[in-house]
């Protein structure tokens, strides 16, 4: 299915129960009462959407990208609560219950208290929702609590928004109107029910092993599982799972991790994990043999149905992760396309993989650069951050324009070389990146 059309079946869930209101030919009231409702209806409509953009609907984010998505997710949200929150306020007609003659609430706001306190609710709800995922980092709450608790208040959102608008809106009182609210609130939930109950049940019968942690920079290991059973897990390099170890695949305590290693390589998966927080401050401890969950493959970080002449690889920190299951896989494969990799640090120790990296130069004709904040004086390497100057030495020239750019890093790193790049011609086309934040 197109992007395109993935995209246009969207706006039209968002806005059917808008143009079903307006085929009614309800006699109009004042601009300002019609502007109320119209904001309450796209609101709601695109809150019952969003659960469309979870981000884990693979024929959405192969298509989209999953930054597209997840950005999406997040704009969105936040105008239906800018929508969500002026909806009451707009109103001018007396808020009185109406009397028998005036059948289509033309001259009287619905003001019944068991159909205002759903919408007084989510109307509370929705915008403490957009704030906690806005500052998540700031507050402090772990990943896991975090998204059990997003999860919850969007389910009761959606669920309080259809009621309110069942009882109060005047043209929700239209049957048809009224079955096709239902019939988006079943769909999301049912959109929420695949995330937490039937993807994890279908885990349940493809479960992991870890098989080792290994070391491979200050504070960051390999972690590599083999499945416990006999199925077969195909992804593309430079993909990623969401990875549950220790704990059952139901719940809150699964976390996106970036695939390291090749496809061709056979049945074992591994990830190249930071200790940053959350679990992950314990990733080293895993012992061999402790059962795991993945869920996955997700993401389109992946050079397999590109045909660019050359291929340039820009991580940061822990972003090396899918680079090196990207590597890998074109030195299994014999890619002689040219590859560079510009592999961005603070300090030699946080290098991930040194020593293979070494050998992908020698052995792959890879180009590596490093790029320290704080380089030994006996390294050969670029001093600082990843500049424009240092994306002009390396893809200046005007056969570098049709090469293919993936990028992995912090969220600033990427925006610097992104507009570094496009800056020197590159199509934006040709750029691939993925993020795991988005403000």
């Amino acid at each position: 299915m197109p992007a395109g059309l993935l995209i246009l079946l969207y706006l039209f869930a968002a806005l059917l129960p808008l143009g079903l209101a307006w085929a009614q030919g309800l006699e109009p009231r004042s601009i300002a009462d019609e502007l109320a409702s119209g904001a309450g209806i796209l609101a709601l409509a695109v809150i019952l959407a969003e659960f469309l953009l979870l981000g884990r609907y693979r024929f959405v984010a192969r298509r989209v990208g999953t930054d597209i998505v997840m950005r999406m997710h997040q704009l969105l949200a936040r105008g239906a609560a800018i929508l969500a929150v002026v909806h009451p306020f707009l109103y001018t007609t007396r808020r009185a219950p109406a009397p028998d003659w005036d059948v289509n609430r033309q001259f009287f706001v619905m003001n019944d208290f068991a159909a205002i306190w759903p919408g007084m609710i989510a109307w509370l709800l929705l915008p403490a929702l957009v704030l906690m995922a806005i500052g998540r980092n700031a507050l402090g709450y772990r990943y896991e609590t975090w998204r059990l608790m997003h999860g919850l208040g969007a389910a009761l959102i959606a669920g309080f928004g259809v009621l309110h608008t069942l009882r109060a809106g005047r043209y929700s009182a239209d049957p048809a109107m009224g079955y096709v609210w239902l019939a988006l609130l079943g769909i999301a939930l049912f959109a929420l029910a695949y995330v937490y109950v039937f993807t994890p049940l279908a885990q349940l019968r493809r479960p992991w092993t870890v098989t080792s942690v290994d070391p491979v920079a200050e504070r960051t290991w390999e972690v590599t599982l083999r499945p416990a059973r006999d199925f077969a897990f195909r992804y593309r390099a430079g993909q990623f799972a969401w990875l549950n170890i220790r704990n059952t695949p139901f719940g809150p305590h699964e976390n996106p991790f970036s695939i390291s290693s090749a496809p061709s390589a056979g049945p074992e998966v591994s990830f190249i994990i930071k200790e940053l927080g959350d679990f992950t401050r314990t990733i080293g401890s895993i012992q061999p043999g402790t059962r795991a969950y993945l869920d996955g493959p997700h993401g389109h970080l992946t050079v397999a149905d590109h045909k660019a002449p050359g291929i340039a690889l820009i991580a940061g920190g822990v972003g090396i992760a899918p680079m090196m299951g990207i590597l890998r896989e074109l030195h299994a494969k014999g890619d002689t396309r040219p590859t560079a990799l510009i592999y961005g640090n603070r300090s030699e120790a946080q290098i991930a993989c040194g020593d293979e990296l070494e050998s992908l130069t020698r052995e792959h004709g890879t180009r590596l650069t490093h790029v320290l904040c704080e380089p030994p004086a006996s390294m050969a390497c670029k001093l600082g951050l990843i500049t424009p100057e240092i994306l002009r030495d390396h893809f200046g020239n005007a056969e570098h324009r049709a090469w293919l750019y993936v990028l992995c890093g912090p969220p600033a790193m990427m925006e610097a070389v992104e507009e570094a790049l496009i800056a020197l011609g590159v199509p934006s086309s040709n750029i691939l990146s993925e993020r795991f934040s988005y403000d």
